[in-house]
């Protein structure tokens, strides 16, 4: 059995509870896909109950597109790293604003996050690179894994090409789709399902 098999399996045997703090322009697409991969989303994001509704999930997502939600997404996370779960950070447009890159770096600041995944060119600490392709796919491949070993997160950088890189380790995947990009909420689904995925392989974030 492959990598990807038996991390999917796990996924539907543990079917981990996933906390999304995301928007509301994606909520219910980010609820479905974790269902579709064999988790269990929770879409709790209230400041309130942020913090105890993580006790329960197994990993968290923090998605940038909610930047209302931030102060929840601080507290859920703070609760995450205290209990050693996996915490996802899809860091949507954040060099877009001034308030965007101030609420990204405040959540660099005070959450610990294991995985982050963005769009190549979306306004990531990755946004010199408008497309990885295999022309400048070495340069971008070094630029992965040096934010990876800068952060100590597992850093995934989609489109064309996908790189993800944990430091250590970096790897290319040539599954790309165009058709992705004309639809809302590919990047945000794919954020989620990588949670349902750490959530049931805490250990093991790079291959999830």
């Amino acid at each position: 059995m492959n990598k990807y098999a038996e991390a999917l399996h796990l996924v539907r045997e543990k079917e981990p509870l996933v906390q999304c703090i995301t928007n509301f322009v994606t909520v219910n697409d980010c609820a479905n896909i974790i269902l579709a991969a064999g988790g269990s989303p929770s879409m709790a994001h209230d400041v309130r109950e942020a913090a105890e509704a993580a006790r329960n999930a197994r990993a968290l997502v923090c998605n940038m597109g909610a930047i209302e939600d931030a102060p929840s997404m601080i507290l859920a996370g703070k609760e995450m790293n205290k209990l050693g779960r996996p915490v996802v950070l899809d860091p949507v447009a954040a060099g877009g604003t001034s308030l965007r890159r101030e609420v990204a770096a405040e959540l660099l600041k005070e959450v610990k996050f294991s995985s982050i995944r963005g769009t190549a060119g979306s306004g990531v600490d990755v946004s010199a690179l408008d497309k990885i392709t295999e022309e400048n796919l070495k340069e971008a491949a070094e630029m992965v894994r040096a934010l990876a070993e800068r952060t100590g997160s597992v850093i995934a950088v989609s489109g064309k090409l996908d790189l993800v890189s944990d430091g250590k380790e970096t790897a290319v995947l040539r599954n790309g789709c165009a058709t992705m990009a004309r639809i809302t909420g590919s990047g945000c689904m794919l954020t989620s399902m990588i949670g349902a995925f750490c959530g049931a392989m805490p250990e093991d974030c790079f291959t999830a």
